[in-house]
C-alpha cells in the first residue's frame, strides 16, 4: 500500500505531509525550499511507495483562482512530468494558514515558535490532506 502526499507550495518553501500506509492518519512531514523540491521527492521516492500527490488549491473568496495559482501550475506540470505514475489531485486550500496558525495557538506554542513560517506551511499541508482523507 502506498502513501498520500500533500503539498502546500511556495514561492519560497513548500510544506509537506504524508499519510500512514492505510492513509488513515495525517501528519506532517517537513518544509524544504522549493527550490530544492524535486531533489527531495526524488530521494524519498526511493524509499518510500507514493500512490498519490494532492496539491493545495488557493482560491479567493469568490472561487476564482488566486494570485499563487500562477506559481502552483508550473509546479503541477513538472511534478506530473517527473513522476508521471503518481496522479495528481487538487484540494482547495483557502484558510488553511489561519487554520494551521489558530492549532499553533490552541496547542500552547510560544509567540516565538508561531513565528516559524516553515512550521506554519507544514501544518497547511497536514490539514490540506486531512481534507481530502475526509472528502474521500
Amino acid at each position: 500500500m502506498g502513501r498520500i502526499l500533500a503539498f502546500d507550495f511556495g514561492e519560497k518553501r513548500t510544506g509537506i505531509a504524508v499519510t500512514d500506509e492505510l492513509k488513515l492518519i495525517a501528519s506532517g512531514l517537513t518544509t524544504v525550499e522549493t527550490k530544492k523540491i524535486f531533489s527531495f521527492l526524488t530521494n524519498y521516492l526511493k524509499n518510500e511507495n507514493v500512490e498519490l500527490f494532492i496539491v493545495g488549491e488557493p482560491k479567493q473568496l469568490n472561487n476564482k483562482e488566486s494570485e499563487s495559482e500562477k506559481f502552483i501550475k508550473p509546479f503541477i506540470l513538472k511534478l506530473s512530468q517527473t513522476f508521471p505514475k503518481i496522479p495528481i489531485k487538487r484540494v482547495d486550500e483557502r484558510f488553511t494558514s489561519k487554520i494551521a496558525f489558530q492549532s499553533m495557538i490552541d496547542s500552547g506554542l510560544t509567540k516565538k515558535q508561531r513565528q516559524n513560517k516553515a512550521l506554519i506551511d507544514e501544518i497547511s499541508a497536514t490539514i490540506i490532506l486531512q481534507t481530502y482523507l475526509h472528502q474521500f
